[in-house]
């Protein structure tokens, strides 16, 4: 199977909790290899964009307050069939219900404070790794 690419954001709980590089240290454990990594702080505008997905959701408005809350830190991942092991290393959405050992149970504290997002499909994963990174720091 060729290797895939899909986005990860250690969002703005984890970062301030100090644990951008134990999630880090998680996702190489699992296989994944770091293609490209920034940190950064969203505007309203910028989260509003990426989540506009959602934006007729109850819980829009709350999610864009969070993810501008402080700093983030998106990346592009690297591995044979990244986007569904991304998953299935993060847990469920509510870290509550995520299974013992993944990173939402281990860092993160409810379904909105979960400490990481993934792209769910690979059409996803395209666009929210252009929304962060050009091609030439995707690809070095």
């Amino acid at each position: 199977m060729p290797t895939e690419k899909t986005l990860t954001i250690v969002k703005p709980d984890a970062v301030s909790a100090g644990n951008m590089g134990k999630i880090i240290a998680h996702l190489e454990r699992a296989g994944f290899s770091v293609a490209a990594m920034k940190k950064i702080t969203l505007s309203e505008a910028q989260a509003k964009a990426f989540y506009a997905v959602h934006s007729e959701r109850p819980f829009y408005n709350d999610l864009v307050a969070f993810m501008t809350s402080g700093p983030v830190a998106p990346m592009v991942l690297e591995r044979e069939n990244a986007i569904a092991k991304l998953r299935e290393v993060m847990g469920a959405t509510d870290s509550r219900q995520a299974a013992e050992g993944t990173i939402r149970n281990l860092y993160g504290t409810d379904i909105e404070r979960n400490a990481i997002h993934g792209s769910d499909a690979p059409e996803t994963a395209a666009v929210e790794r252009a929304f962060f990174f050009s091609r030439l720091e995707e690809n070095g």
